[in-house]
């Protein structure tokens, strides 16, 4: 049985094998040396190092480690960490330092994770490739000419080079699992509420959720036990009484029921089809059950998915104007002229679109005929889902309808929307979702499986996740010998 990376760390670190400030070396000289996947925009050395000498002068007293102390990772840098800049990878937010930090990074300071750096983003985590971003585009490790999906770009791309033990990544409509998929690693989107948003720099609060990234199904369920719990201080999260995730791995899914869900097939290349049918046939050799299920309303998911998003969006990026917030112009006539510059200035040219789209769906005269429909239909998809879980346990499909594609290679915007269809419906209803990958297509890029259950269902998403990854032993990421490449980094 395959262990995880962070136990493996732990037990080494418990052990003596090797320090904390040693191994926190290695990966600053490892993020060094791959400086090309663009993969960080604020690197924290000095912290990390010092957080990694606290944790070893707990070691030297012998007292006994939690898992995730020492654990070097990543935050997406959207995430607010207090005194270390968090730009949302915009010109807009170029020189922003918090003064508080996000609750996700207050409880993992608890447990003395050490921070690497923030890793880049699409531009306020709007995209899908890792392309938006003011500090240049993040790099697919797998195949360097591709992207790495988005908007977690540089936290996948961090974890499947082995640059983080682990990261954390924010989800509006698949910014976690899609670039887990291109990535070939695990990308989790918990329950809306279950993981506190405060701190998060909201995109479109109603879809926002943060969750964790990384290397195998065992992390993944260890970085979301810690970081879910009911914050008073954010009024969307939720108190939910279900087990640790980590007491249900290893556990056999004989008798759960999966539906394979035929709306989500369309668009889809043959070898993500294939690669679906060849996961729903270990699934059924694992003692789950299949069963085919229609949700019609999912085919209106992605119009809906874009109007929600980008009228919460140009909201939520209404206080960026240069007087009460971010970038401010230099030169300028009047405050209309203040504004409109310095927002023009601030603004990529993809998040100028999506403000832009927003602002028109909310217009007097648009809101009815394109919101309030938008809402209604979100209403609609969320009771589809509730009557398909009546059915089955938790629904099987593809987490992306292709493999990661070329820099460069979609100029139009509709093309990046659409490699969403499978991930927004999770978001609209606030769902859990998984992806884990199942395989390659002929060129080698991966493929990513998605699992979606009902509402705080994480643990049982989870165990199925975890014994189809310890049927196929799917490390895809870096192969079957990453502890041998954790060694070879210079220890």
């Amino acid at each position: 049985m395959r262990q995880g990376r962070i136990k493996t760390i732990h037990q080494w670190l418990q052990e003596g094998k090797l320090s904390c400030e040693e191994l926190t070396e290695a990966f600053l000289r490892r993020m060094e040396q791959q400086k090309q996947l663009n993969a960080y925009i604020t690197q924290t050395g000095e912290l990390a190092l010092s957080q990694a000498r606290a944790v070893d002068g707990k070691r030297k007293e012998k007292r006994p480690l939690g898992l995730l102390e020492g654990v070097p990772m990543t935050l997406k840098d959207n995430i607010s960490t207090r005194g270390v800049r968090t730009t949302c990878a915009s010109k807009m937010l170029e020189n922003y330092i918090p003064i508080y930090d996000a609750a996700v990074w207050e409880r993992l300071q608890k447990e003395q994770a050490v921070l690497l750096g923030k890793s880049n983003l699409d531009e306020f985590a709007m995209g899908s490739s890792g392309e938006t971003s003011y500090y240049g585009a993040t790099r697919n490790p797998v195949r360097l000419s591709c992207v790495p999906g988005g908007s977690s770009s540089g936290t996948a791309a961090a974890v499947a080079a082995n640059l983080a033990v682990y990261g954390l990544g924010s989800d509006t409509g698949g910014s976690i699992r899609q670039p887990a998929s291109f990535c070939g690693i695990i990308g989790v989107k918990p329950t809306y509420g279950a993981v506190s948003r405060r701190g998060l720099i909201a995109h479109a609060s109603g879809l926002d959720q943060i969750g964790p990234i990384c290397a195998t199904v065992e992390d993944a369920a260890i970085v979301l036990d810690a970081i879910s719990f009911c914050d008073p201080q954010d009024s969307t999260s939720v108190q939910a009484v279900r087990e640790p995730c980590v007491e249900r791995l290893g556990k056999e899914i004989s008798g759960l029921r999966f539906g394979v869900v035929q709306e989500y097939g369309r668009g889809t290349i043959p070898e993500v089809d294939q690669a679906m049918e060849e996961g729903a046939k270990i699934l059924e050799s694992l003692g789950a059950q299949r069963i085919t299920i229609k949700i019609p309303a999912l085919q209106c998911a992605l119009p809906v998915y874009y109007i929600l998003s980008c009228a919460q969006a140009a909201s939520n990026l209404g206080r960026y104007d240069g007087v009460r917030f971010g970038h401010r112009a230099s030169h300028y006539d009047s405050i209309p002229d203040l504004i409109g510059k310095s927002r023009g200035e601030g603004f990529g040219k993809e998040v100028k679109h999506r403000i832009l789209l927003g602002t028109y769906v909310l217009s007097q005269e648009y809101y009815d005929a394109y919101y309030r429909k938008a809402q209604q239909l979100q209403k609609e998809i969320q009771k589809s889902f509730a009557q398909a879980f009546v059915q089955c346990d938790f629904l099987l499909s593809p987490t992306t309808s292709g493999t990661a594609y070329g820099i460069g290679e979609k100029e139009k915007c509709v093309d990046h929307y659409q490699t969403d269809i499978c991930t927004v419906p999770a978001n609209l209803a606030g769902l859990p979702a998984v992806s884990i990958p199942c395989g390659r297509d002929h060129t080698g890029l991966p493929i990513g499986m998605q699992l979606t259950g009902p509402k705080f269902s994480e643990p049982m998403l989870l165990q199925a996740a975890y014994c189809f990854e310890q049927y196929t032993d799917a490390c895809y990421q870096t192969g079957k010998d990453w502890k041998e490449s954790l060694w070879n980094m210079n220890l």
